[in-house]
């Protein structure tokens, strides 16, 4: 995981923003301040140093590779090259050790190649980078094309950006199957309830029916999503084919939020039974797998007709590619530089 963060003196990162890139990256932040390139470092929990007008190149750091330490905060000193500082967002297979990050093995190593060299030594990996120079004061971003600009601040990752509302009634709730997968990074504002009445049909799954002023206030959780994380949810619910994401008002206590909600066009029978609530009986990923009757025995099918395999490799949900073990407890797609925990992991296989 990681962010960088590049905002110029004139431009202005949000205080949730902030907050959600130290929950979110929780092992360290280096900050090099441009507008005198002095460099320090703290705590992901001193989030609050960079509400401010001045400018700065911000590092929050999600450890994958090496201890939880000062060493291996970001940013680094690229090896004999001693005014030549290096940040990263990613991970480079085959670098680092249980002590030493890899993208301060990447630093180092990067001391020994010629300045005029690190661009293409960079932009062979799959990472965001940064390099400063705190002799000429000047810094250089590489892959800026996996970089998202918002508000004219750099971020090299949109995970943070949780500027839109959802509220889920379904498997995505908080704690059940599809919110490991889904959610787990998104913040959490509570638990509430439609502000209006709504249909609330469980056959299988819940059901969500647009019809106003029928059936109960539906218990919901409202989250704060990144653009890219409303995308997956989009994706999951098949918006806008077979649920439609509309924005309605949610009641959290005494707060209100106009928050996007999924919609699914089923017709209510005279003998439907309206839920207040969706409670699974267990929260375990709820792929509906269809049963196909042979001679000798069930055999469990997936929608593509394909045998189920309980060990197959697990699958990227950003972009569905496979994604493989680091060997310290988390799993990485070298794809779109998505991350899971092995808790994650187990539930996507």
């Amino acid at each position: 995981m990681c962010i960088i963060i590049i905002k110029q003196k004139d431009k202005k990162v949000k205080q949730s923003t902030l907050e959600n890139s130290a929950v979110i990256n929780p092992d360290g932040l280096g900050i090099v301040w441009l507008d005198t390139y002095e460099v320090t470092y703290h705590d992901s929990k001193d989030w609050r140093e960079l509400i401010t007008d001045r400018p700065y190149i911000a590092h929050f750091r999600f450890a994958t590779v090496g201890k939880i330490n000062r060493e291996n905060t970001h940013p680094f000193i690229c090896g004999k090259r001693t005014d030549e500082l290096l940040m990263m967002n990613g991970t480079i297979k085959g670098l680092g050790n249980d002590e030493k990050t890899d993208s301060r093995v990447l630093a180092e190593n990067l001391g020994d190649i010629p300045r005029e060299d690190w661009k293409a030594e960079l932009e062979q990996h799959a990472s965001r980078f940064v390099s400063i120079n705190l002799k000429k004061k000047t810094f250089q971003i590489y892959n800026r094309n996996f970089y998202t600009l918002k508000d004219g601040v750099w971020y090299s990752k949109d995970n943070v950006l949780q500027d839109n509302v959802v509220a889920v009634y379904g498997t995505l709730k908080k704690g059940y199957s599809n919110y490991y997968r889904f959610l787990g990074g998104a913040k959490y504002l509570g638990a509430g309830e439609t502000k209006d009445k709504y249909p609330l049909l469980v056959k299988g799954l819940p059901y969500l029916v647009e019809k106003k002023g029928v059936g109960h206030h539906v218990n919901v959780d409202v989250f704060k999503v990144s653009d890219s994380e409303l995308a997956n949810l989009d994706s999951l619910e098949g918006h806008p084919r077979w649920y439609t994401r509309k924005q309605v008002p949610i009641l959290v206590g005494k707060v209100q939020y106009l928050c996007w909600v999924y919609f699914n066009p089923k017709e209510i029978g005279s003998n439907d039974f309206l839920h207040k609530s969706f409670l699974p009986q267990r929260a375990v990923i709820e792929t509906p797998i269809p049963v196909r009757e042979d001679k000798d025995e069930c055999t469990q099918l997936s929608y593509w007709d394909e045998e189920y395999d309980e060990k197959e490799t697990p699958i990227c949900i950003e972009c569905f590619n496979e994604i493989q073990s680091d060997g310290y407890g988390h799993h990485h797609c070298g794809s779109c530089d998505a991350w899971y925990t092995d808790n994650e992991v187990s539930l996507l296989n």
